[in-house]
């Protein structure tokens, strides 16, 4: 048969049921108080599995003297130390005489501050230094010796003052409050863990006494993978942008010419975006080629639109008056770290316009992209010099400003985001633009979820598109909608080194509200 061995006259468990016999209700840290809470807790829940005993948890917080705080709760603090030395030094003494004095520089140090602070000691005409009083009170040291002798402390805000001065800590202990139970006695019964195939032959599990299930008890932690909240929170973007028709653009390159991510998207070769201090540029090989096709099947006339590209820049076109300075190739050439995937964005649109539809016309189309842009920030608790951007871009005939909002409500809304408000904008490549607001109820005010704009004419046309095509496009970052979802406060601990590999594993699924 299945049983436990009998308990041996020195295990915990056997301990503490003698010592609840004499004594009952029973607190642990008094009766054992060097044994570790947890080996204590394993005792009582098997105890408590068989209702012999029962028991309470207590948390209490302990303060402890740090050595600088136990050398002073013994010699008294730095200060008092220096009055005392100067006080029996009539004529006073010179820096270097207390230092001898005393024999510790540091204790000099930190001292004589503050006891110049409690004007414990003054200083005189030729530079020594003496006691100010007949006599002082060492509060310090009493505090030290109360929370020595007592392990508490009576005051928070002296307590916060003693940590800050490292002379204090504080460690969190665990006691338990131990009663009687229904079944209790001083020898813990036998038990069958199993029902076995002899005792069932002999007829003996008639008699036997079972272990109960404990059904609260968690299964051993398989640490299985999982996904990043961001990849979450991704996948739920993807699946709204899927129900709503979009394409995914491919966004494997990371790395752009300076023609896709400012050139094209009519950014001017002056604008502060493009400086040292806002972009990564590449330094091998630190210019692209000419922009052409990826494969032979490409017969775009890339020559063409680099020259459109370059005319709007410099001279004007299209109805616009354009930059009016002298556009720079080489500067169009230069490598960079994609500062936002609207250079992808652009690159679609241009093939878009090669396209032909059953009327001739390049059709109507829905681009999303989600993924890695970078910027050279100084790194925070919201900016890091890498994110993630969400992007949709919607191409068709005849579209108005008034048909974007709507969208953007629509789009949101399946987000749970609603009540959205619209501020006028500028962007280099959208006109008209505004940003995206929602009021956030947890911060009780307005805060920006979005950009969005219609793409200029100057852009698109450059590109071969019709005048009456439209382009919608609109973007946000997915660390912010993650950071609210997840309650993170500090992108930091989102991605990089300070991450919580257990919080990656443990956090739970997302799901948007939709509509």
């Amino acid at each position: 048969m299945a049983t436990s061995n009998e308990t041996p006259a020195g295990d915990l468990a056997t301990q503490i049921l003698h010592a609840l016999d004499k004594n009952s209700p029973l607190l642990s840290s008094a009766a054992f108080p060097t044994i570790p809470s947890t080996e204590v807790k394993g005792a009582l829940d098997r105890l408590a599995s068989r209702d012999m005993v029962k028991y309470e948890t207590i948390d209490r917080e302990e303060a402890i003297l740090e050595p600088e705080g136990e050398q002073i709760a013994a010699n008294g603090s730095h200060e008092a130390r220096v009055f005392e030395a100067l006080r029996t030094a009539v004529e006073g003494l010179t820096i270097q005489e207390l230092e001898t004095a005393i024999g510790d520089k540091n204790v000099v140090k930190i001292g004589q501050g503050r006891a110049f602070r409690e004007k414990w000691i003054s200083k005189t005409a030729d530079g020594k230094f003496k006691a100010a009083k007949e006599s002082i009170k060492d509060t310090t040291k009493e505090q030290m010796q109360t929370i020595q002798s007592t392990k508490s402390y009576p005051d928070a805000k002296m307590l916060a003052d003693l940590k800050k001065r490292k002379l204090v800590r504080t460690q969190k202990i665990i006691s338990f409050n131990i009663q009687k139970g229904k079944k209790f006695a001083l020898k813990i019964p036998e038990v069958a863990t199993d029902l076995t195939a002899d005792m069932i032959a002999s007829g003996s599990w008639k008699s036997a006494t079972f272990k109960g299930y404990n059904f609260k008890a968690l299964g051993a932690d398989q640490h299985p993978g999982a996904l990043h909240p961001l990849n979450k929170v991704r996948s739920e973007l993807r699946q709204i942008f899927f129900e709503m028709g979009f394409q995914e653009m491919p966004t494997d390159k990371f790395v752009e010419s300076g023609f896709w991510n400012f050139d094209a998207l009519f950014v001017p070769q002056q604008h502060p975006a493009r400086d040292m201090q806002d972009t990564f540029y590449v330094s091998d090989p630190k210019e692209a080629d000419m922009p052409r096709g990826e494969d032979s099947s490409d017969t775009a006339d890339y020559k063409t639109y680099w020259d459109n590209v370059r005319d709007v820049h410099q001279d004007g076109k299209y109805g616009s008056i354009g930059y009016r300075y002298p556009w720079s190739g080489e500067e169009s050439k230069k490598l960079v770290l994609r500062t936002h995937t609207t250079a992808i964005s652009a690159n679609m649109l241009y093939k878009l316009a090669q396209q032909k539809g059953p009327d001739g016309r390049p059709p109507p189309a829905r681009y999303f992209s989600i993924d890695r842009v970078f910027r050279n920030e100084t790194v925070d608790a919201t900016h890091l010099a890498e994110f993630h951007q969400v992007e949709g871009v919607i191409a068709d005939y005849d579209l108005t400003l008034g048909g974007l909002m709507e969208f953007m409500d629509i789009f949101f809304g399946k987000m749970g985001i609603t009540d959205l408000k619209y501020k006028c904008a500028y962007n280099p490549y959208t006109e008209p633009s505004m940003e995206i607001f929602s009021y956030h109820k947890g911060l009780g005010k307005l805060v920006e979820i979005g950009n969005s704009g219609m793409f200029r004419a100057e852009m698109l046309e450059s590109m071969g598109l019709p005048k009456d095509m439209r382009v919608f496009g609109w973007g946000l970052s997915l660390e912010r909608p993650t950071m609210i979802k997840y309650g993170i406060s500090n992108i930091r601990e989102l991605l990089g080194h300070k991450v919580d590999l257990n919080f990656m594993r443990n956090s739970p699924a997302v799901r948007l509200d939709k509509e």
